[in-house]
């Protein structure tokens, strides 16, 4: 089975660091979810995901495979040649960017699309901390709020809620009075100067609320973070399982979810939720390509065992430097024939039912999903 002519919609990702902000960046944090000085600077490239990617890099970029290699030859290549070179390898056909992950050093969305048809996810948490800023009144922000969902422009196809980062995917029905009071703290904070950041529940709660009624009226997908991610996280809240009274909401039936990250460690419980919800979707990316060969295999087969295949999408959750790019399409063709191939040889698909699955989850169901044509 060969997937290499597949081209991949990668349903999830992020944009690149402007070049002067990447000279600035230490090249192996890409690598880890931790951002401590020592799991930078030493403990990273004692990964598998490091030391598999160095090899992997450094034979896209024609070098040695060692670090201080690497980065001599990104040196000597231009921005858009290095850029060009990774997204060509990967086969993209369209990539859809939450361009809310360090909005201030990063490329600007449509830059990305003279290397593949690129769309806008909306991050919701940074459209409200912006808005803060710019509402003197409740009333001011929660009319602006709901104007920019009802309007958010033409490429964007989805929403972002990072809300298992700051509070917890264990979302509750906003108090009025509690939400107000959140926002007029953060409100105070703004007049001070400070840039107000969401980390107060009731409010955290009401923005993902909105989303939802927002997502209901337009038709939109939600993507949540699940499961693993930076130390900001506290794991035990991005349990996608904290979000059945959502998923039961009779207002919110009609809005497809989609759990990011395969939502690992709690793979089985994500592909459980999408297996009996016919409104939740689950995603491939991070866990491919940061876990080992056995891991990203272990999180496609934990889907497999029960999940329809409708309902798995394909994403790299590539950021900050184009080698991700590259790294997630490679391993998740590589790994998605591997698993594919097993399910023919125990019987469970055909071999024309296996490369019809391979198609769906790189690229049809995403196509579908978010209407892109």
């Amino acid at each position: 089975m060969d997937l290499s002519d597949i081209p991949i919609v990668d349903q999830h990702a992020h944009n690149l660091l402007r070049p002067e902000h990447a000279r600035a960046f230490a090249y192996p944090s890409a690598f880890t979810e931790g951002y401590a000085v020592e799991v930078v600077t030493r403990h990273v490239q004692e990964t598998l995901f490091f030391r598999r990617s160095m090899r992997e890099i450094a034979e896209l970029l024609g070098c040695e495979p060692r670090l201080e290699a690497i980065l001599e030859t990104r040196e000597q290549l231009s921005f858009e040649e290095l850029v060009r070179r990774c997204f060509q390898a990967a086969g993209f056909q369209a990539i859809l960017m939450d361009d809310g992950f360090m909005p201030d050093q990063v490329m600007p969305t449509e830059w990305h699309n003279r290397f593949a048809r690129t769309y806008r996810l909306l991050r919701v948490e940074f459209l409200a901390e912006r808005l803060i800023l710019e509402s003197p009144t409740w009333q001011a922000f929660e009319e602006a709020f709901r104007s920019a969902l009802d309007h958010p422009g033409s490429e964007v196809v989805g929403f972002k809620t990072i809300v298992a980062y700051r509070t917890g995917l264990a979302i509750e029905i906003p108090d009025p009075e509690a939400v107000r009071l959140a926002f007029e703290t953060l409100r105070q904070q703004a007049v001070r100067g400070e840039r107000p950041r969401l980390v107060r529940k009731p409010l955290n709660d009401w923005v993902v609320w909105r989303t939802l009624e927002a997502a209901a009226r337009h038709g939109r997908p939600v993507q949540f973070h699940t499961g693993f991610g930076d130390p900001d996280l506290d794991l035990r809240w991005a349990n996608p399982l904290h979000l059945r009274p959502l998923l039961e909401h009779p207002g919110f039936q009609r809005v497809p979810f989609v759990l990011l990250h395969a939502s690992y460690p709690y793979t089985r419980e994500a592909g459980y939720l999408a297996a009996v919800y016919p409104h939740v979707y689950v995603d491939l990316g991070l866990a491919i390509p940061f876990l080992s060969h056995s891991g990203m295999a272990f999180v496609v087969r934990a889907f497999l065992e029960f999940t329809p295949i409708s309902k798995i999408l394909f994403s790299t959750d590539a950021h900050l430097i184009p080698e991700l790019f590259y790294l997630g399409a490679r391993w998740g063709r590589r790994i998605l024939r591997e698993v594919l191939v097993a399910t023919v040889e125990d019987g469970d698909l055909t071999v024309a039912e296996a490369e019809k699955a391979a198609e769906a989850i790189l690229q049809h169901n995403a196509r579908t999903l978010y209407h892109l044509g």
